[in-house]
């Protein structure tokens, strides 16, 4: 499925209304019915008791549609809306109209301290305060009324996004409903789906509220979540080269996991041959642990780390292989990141840096750039700190688009790790991984996630579907 920015959902809303003829009062009644049906399916609506909170645009207009639909059910509703009614416009205006003609409760908040006895006696909370596009710190009495939606202990439908969630990074915008279901529209946004504002959401439904596929599916849409491709069936007369066979120049005297794991997982996902140089010290006490690897030891530095002169042999044995993985535990010794540097400008083949590896290329970028066999680069918020000279809280802050550009500037494919992991591509397509769980934040995660992508392109596709 297709993810977009705020401004890319303001675009489908334009395009959807001037091409299409879909009505602004159509998307709005099309939203409401969604969420509305999300209600009706989670709580059930008649005889039961809700309060919408609304505030004053379209997220508002949503909410009065869901308020209107909860009345017509046989359900009691109550509408408190959070600021001045003469700043609703067009289609919202008119389902307040609607409204109020109804035998409904609307009433403007008067303090936050009313809609907290009001939320003592009710079954569930519409929050309709703010859509995508907040980009201000929430403040006032704003803030209050999300924090007392908070303490209520209800159940809470969001519409579109929870109030107080960025809907362009998922960052909180200084308080935030909790929400126990959202219901977002035309397309998630990358709000919906990146920490923290992905955990506020609840249980997300996306409804296209009529937008045509060829709208919602776009090639022009270049952010969509990760659904990889299938494997093709692992042929039953293959032997280890069909599968592919890697080399990892991995290790020093103080990292032996790291090159075991990565090494090791390429083999446990399903690759052929695996190739581990490390420093002639530790290959012995990685092999108790991983007999199955095939073993190149190299020269080494006195304080054990992959020293300079092995760089000839290296090159000419990456030459023979399939995919190279360079960098998981090399160290940062000053002999170990120039070996990382020169590998990189002489490899050919498909190669994944990691870990020590990007922080030896992070000081020479134009060797990336020059690269012309597909780059792989795995960093973690602080090493993309390294390659982008950026600080962590700036790309916190715009992870898709950071991403997008540092791929394009390096012309490599990135993997941003991370809850929820970003996959980007020099052509500006962003895959966002919803897999996982916090289990995975331990060391040697990693160093598995390059393994099993050399592993994926040893059985067969090719490197940006392998990633």
């Amino acid at each position: 499925m297709k993810v977009c920015t705020v401004a890319e959902m303001r675009e489908l809303d334009r395009r959807a209304t001037e091409e299409f003829g879909l009505s602004e009062a159509l998307l709005m009644e099309n939203a409401g019915q969604a969420a509305y049906s999300v209600l009706r399916d989670r709580v059930g609506v008649r005889d039961r008791k809700f309060v919408a909170v609304c505030g004053v645009g379209n997220n508002g207009g949503d909410g009065f549609v869901v308020a209107r639909k909860i009345h017509a059910d046989g359900g009691d509703v109550r509408v408190y809306i959070l600021g001045a009614r003469s700043k609703f416009k067009g289609a919202a205006r008119s389902n307040l109209e609607i409204l109020v003609r109804l035998p409904v409760t609307v009433k403007d908040l008067g303090s936050p301290g009313d809609l907290e006895r009001e939320f003592e006696g009710c079954d569930a909370i519409v929050d309709a305060i703010f859509g995508t596009g907040l980009v201000r710190e929430v403040q006032g009495t704003h803030r209050e009324v999300i924090e007392a939606i908070n303490r209520s202990g209800r159940s809470v439908l969001s519409v579109d996004i929870p109030s107080g969630v960025n809907g362009d990074n998922g960052r909180i915008m200084g308080a935030a409903v909790r929400a126990h279901w959202t219901v977002t529209f035309g397309l998630p946004k990358i709000g919906n789906l990146l920490f923290p504002g992905f955990e506020r959401c609840g249980k997300l439904y996306v409804t296209h509220i009529s937008f045509p596929p060829c709208m919602h599916r776009s090639d022009s849409l270049k952010i969509e979540i990760n659904h990889p491709p299938a494997l093709r069936p692992r042929d039953p007369s293959g032997h280890k080269g069909t599968f592919g066979d890697a080399l990892f120049i991995a290790g020093s005297s103080n990292y032996l996991g790291a090159p075991s794991f990565a090494a090791l997982s390429f083999l446990k996902a399903g690759g052929g041959y695996s190739r581990l140089a490390a420093p002639r010290s530790i290959a012995p006490f990685i092999a108790v642990k991983a007999s199955e690897l095939v073993f190149v030891p190299q020269k080494e530095t006195a304080s054990g780390a992959l020293a300079l002169e092995n760089k000839a042999a290296l090159a000419e044995l990456a030459a023979k292989v399939d995919f190279v993985v360079l960098g998981p535990g090399i160290s940062l010794e000053r002999e170990a990141q120039e070996l990382a540097r020169e590998l990189a400008r002489k490899i050919e083949k498909p190669l994944l840096l990691d870990g020590d590896g990007i922080t030896a290329l992070a000081e020479d970028l134009d060797l990336l750039r020059a690269r012309r066999a597909a780059t792989i680069l795995t960093p973690h918020l602080g090493e993309m700190g390294r390659i982008t000279r950026l600080p962590i809280a700036q790309i916190d802050a715009d992870k898709v688009g950071v991403l997008r550009r540092t791929a394009g500037d390096l012309n490599a494919i990135i993997v941003l790790k991370g809850a929820h992991s970003l996959v980007g591509y020099p052509d500006g397509r962003v895959f966002i991984n919803l897999s996982g769980n916090p289990g995975m934040a331990s060391a040697g995660s990693g160093d598995v996630l390059t393994g099993t992508v050399a592993a994926m392109f040893g059985l067969g596709l090719e490197v940006p579907d392998a990633v």
